[in-house]
């Protein structure tokens, strides 16, 4: 489950004899302008996308790790880490440590909300919310949308801890057999490579109890480790993950998840479809 501006200055028109000429060169100067707002309007949509993703991983990185300071919370030191590298203001990060962990006196609710949408696949939608009546009203209306509803379904997720790091380009077998034994000791229950374009090993996730987050996390980052880390949250895993869905259900899946991650107030969403999770 499952998972990332400039003006320019116009030219004045040239005097010409002719006012069709002038029109022509006032259209072409308007019609630049035109481009280039469209161009500002473009990339404030991504930095706003950016700056949301980067609250709800904060979020995400403040409840799994129990703590709202970097120093005590490897995983929220990776997402501030990241953040930063992708061009996130200092301010934005503040406010958003501040506002997870309530120190502005706005502290946003925790909602979890289970779903069943089409093909009876279960879905568990997290939620961060200022005015968790909105966000109910809201995520009702789009699931009457999506033929789908609340209902019971918790009973086919079981909590787990899952933590990502990145394999240095000069790891061999050894080196990630080596890591693989310091995972287990640390309770690691299975994992799984990750592949870069060029089919290269690029990153190691591990899957662990979720009572043990911290001591896997830890572990992986400890001195003489020193992988980075690139995640570590609790997710919400499928017992046994459908694989019997068919094109048109994983479409209308597919979706319907798309819809509630656009959804202002959702963290996450975890299914119990293979293709999705």
């Amino acid at each position: 489950m499952n998972a990332l501006r400039a003006v320019r200055r116009l030219h004045a028109p040239l005097p010409l004899r002719r006012s069709f000429h002038t029109s022509q060169i006032w259209l072409a100067g308007h019609n630049k302008w035109s481009k280039i707002e469209k161009r500002k309007g473009a990339n404030d949509i991504k930095k706003g996308l950016l700056y949301s993703r980067t609250y709800r991983e904060i979020a995400l990185a403040v409840r799994s790790g129990g703590s709202a300071d970097p120093e005590q919370n490897n995983a929220l030191a990776a997402v501030i880490k990241r953040a930063k590298s992708q061009g996130v203001p200092k301010e934005n990060i503040e406010n958003a440590l501040k506002k997870v962990s309530g120190e502005n006196g706005k502290g946003d609710t925790h909602l979890i909300f289970e779903v069943m949408g089409p093909g009876s696949v279960g879905l568990i939608v997290e939620c961060l919310s200022d005015n968790p009546n909105r966000t109910v009203k809201f995520l009702n209306t789009l699931l009457k949308d999506h033929g789908s509803r609340l209902a019971d379904v918790k009973f086919l997720f079981k909590r787990e801890g899952r933590v990502k790091v990145a394999l240095n380009p000069e790891d061999d077998n050894a080196a990630r057999e080596k890591l693989l034994d310091i995972a287990i000791d640390a309770d690691a229950e299975d994992f799984e490579i990750e592949y870069s374009a060029d089919e290269t090993p690029s990153a190691m996730v591990f899957k662990c109890p979720h009572t043990s987050l911290h001591k896997l996390t830890s572990a992986l980052t400890a001195p003489g480790v020193g992988r980075e880390l690139l995640n570590s949250e609790l997710v919400y895993a499928p017992i046994e993950p459908r694989e019997d869905i068919d094109e048109q259900t994983a479409q209308e899946l597919d979706e319907l998840v798309e819809a509630i991650e656009e959804l202002d107030d959702t963290l996450r969403v975890w299914t119990t479809a293979e293709s999705v999770v």
